[in-house]
């Protein structure tokens, strides 16, 4: 498995060339809490050369972990790309390096709010109801959480309150 994926223009033929293979998940390089790849980023490519322009269509996929929004669960969703089509510039002649732009579309495609139940294998995705305080019964034994002591920021505004039924 090769680190970039790396083509030369001076042996591209002018109909174009299929590319396929993987990338390792290193090129991702997320932050330690971002969602993080559990395997490499797939493709399969026709690439062609339009002038000053490389254009790559196929495919793309990686899997990674993402934490449940609604249970906070880790589970797996692969992302996958059908189709892609990326337009590079082509600024010099020589090999062009498609790493990034693989590595961008993968990682535009994330979703905003990830839930367990888009996974791979999708789970049961509900918030746990005792956590929920507009329908918390009364009965429950989980403890509200108290206000920070000696925090009166909100009891400065609820003085004004006052201050107009007093009128």
């Amino acid at each position: 498995m090769s680190d970039r994926l790396l083509i030369d223009l001076h042996t591209l033929p002018e109909e174009g060339k299929t590319f396929s293979g993987e990338l390792p998940a290193e090129i991702f390089d997320l932050p330690r809490h971002d969602p993080q790849p559990v395997g490499p980023l797939a493709y399969d490519l026709g690439v062609q050369r339009f002038g000053s322009e490389l254009l790559l269509t196929g495919t793309l996929s990686a899997a990674f972990e993402f934490t449940c929004v609604r249970t906070l669960h880790p589970f797996v969703k692969t992302i996958r790309v059908d189709p892609v089509n990326i337009s590079l510039e082509i600024e010099q002649e020589g090999v062009v390096d498609a790493t990034d732009a693989l590595r961008e579309e993968i990682l535009i495609e994330f979703p905003e709010y990830p839930r367990c139940e888009e996974a791979d294998e999708p789970m049961h995705c509900e918030i746990d109801p005792r956590y929920l305080a507009v329908d918390k019964p009364s009965g429950d034994t989980l403890d509200t959480r108290p206000r920070a002591q000696g925090d009166d920021r909100w009891s400065a505004l609820d003085a004004l309150d006052n201050l107009d039924s007093e009128r």
